[in-house]
């Protein structure tokens, strides 16, 4: 059956699982623009600094007992600075049950040359929480964003624990509530739900993170960018904006915008509300169509962010085509699946992106569906 192009595309057809959609309203002429051009070390990189720490901990609802600090290399630079800063004091444990999370496990074993108890799962699948022992370090993503599955909430995780608990949270801060008292060290991007830019991350230190810190050290050599000691009290100024390295003071400003807007539209429980409402939105797309399915069946551990879909029949070549179609069209960018993941679309559902966006693309995928799977007229 021939399938039209559909009327109307989405307004903001930016569906990228990050950098993800701006925030409505966005342009750059919109972004104070003082402390550019200014050291970061000068008192108006410091305030603006501070500012994006505060508002950081003003959404999140993050309690004064956590420390957060803005570190360089993106969440895959704040997660490897707890690891290197903070592993091999006891025993280690890894989940891994999408690409992130096997990259934790491969620095643990081949780089710090730890022996982590792994326990894993196939994409689309969540490994055996009540097997963790939490004696050990835990190490997790709270949201995986290649598999589009998520730990269901954080009642797995005793509150009396031998070890720390390592979070990645990078899709999953501002879009779910997180128990901060356990967790002691998460990690994230502002490039995800709030929609910022790349190359910052972000590290969060609850109080037992800190007392390992200032009471162990590691066997191997730390990168100057790691060291978060100093004569063996935690270097505080990190956490009050006087970052390791210089920061881009755009990427600041930007991240300050995108926090406004958050508070502008409820805070945590406003930001949260959009993804339900646009996961909820993507569920009924995939409810009527037979041919796309969730990676993740357990609605109970789907992501509200990551929403990852299977096509049936489709590989690796189809989805390519597929997500070009849209993309030529201008009806939809970046939405196949991640590389190592099975072949399949991916679809970011985080706050910044509209719901009526949402709802406007299910035309446009079945008018790509059709384009490769109907055959030509003779």
């Amino acid at each position: 059956m021939t399938v039209g192009i559909p009327a109307a595309k989405p307004a903001r057809p930016f569906f990228s699982s990050g950098p993800c959609a701006k925030p409505p309203g966005y342009s750059l002429d919109k972004l104070q623009t003082e402390s550019l051009g200014r050291s970061h070390r000068a008192k108006i990189g410091k305030v603006r600094l501070q500012l994006a720490i505060d508002l950081m901990r003003d959404v999140l609802q993050l309690p004064a007992t956590h420390r957060i600090g803005i570190v360089p290399g993106s969440d895959t630079g704040a997660f490897e600075m707890a690891m290197w800063t903070m592993l091999g004091a006891r025993g280690v444990t890894t989940l891994a049950w999408e690409s992130f999370g096997e990259g934790w496990v491969t620095d643990a074993v081949k780089q710090l040359k730890l022996e982590p108890t792994v326990l894993r799962a196939d994409y689309g699948q969540l490994p055996d929480l009540s097997k963790v022992d939490f004696a050990d370090d835990v190490l997790f993503t709270w949201n995986g964003t290649t598999s589009g599955v998520r730990v269901p909430d954080g009642e797995w995780i005793p509150e009396t624990r031998e070890g720390l608990t390592f979070a990645d949270a990078t899709s999953a801060v501002f879009a779910y509530d997180i128990p901060w008292d356990k967790i002691d060290v998460a990690t994230f991007s502002w490039q995800k739900v709030l929609g910022g830019e790349g190359a910052h991350g972000v590290l969060i230190l609850g109080p037992r993170a800190v007392e390992r810190l200032e009471t162990y050290t590691p066997a191997w050599p730390l990168p100057k960018v790691f060291r978060l000691v100093s004569k063996g009290k935690l270097a505080e100024g990190v956490f009050k904006g006087e970052t390791i390295n210089t920061p881009s003071m755009l990427a600041v400003e930007d991240a300050i915008f995108a926090l406004e807007w958050a508070k502008s539209v409820g805070g945590l429980e406003g930001l949260k509300a959009r993804c339900t409402a646009n996961a909820h939105a993507l569920d009924k797309i995939v409810a009527e169509r037979s041919w796309l399915g969730h990676l993740a069946v357990d609605s109970g551990i789907r992501s509200r962010t990551s929403v990852c879909l299977t096509v049936e029949g489709a590989d690796a070549d189809f989805i390519k085509k597929f997500a070009g179609l849209l993309e030529k069209e201008g009806a939809a960018f970046d939405i196949a699946g991640y590389r190592d993941a099975p072949a399949g679309l991916r679809i970011w559902c985080g706050a910044t992106v509209d719901t009526a966006d949402i709802a406007a693309l299910g035309p446009w995928l079945d008018w790509a569906y059709a384009q490769l799977t109907t055959p030509a007229e003779a």
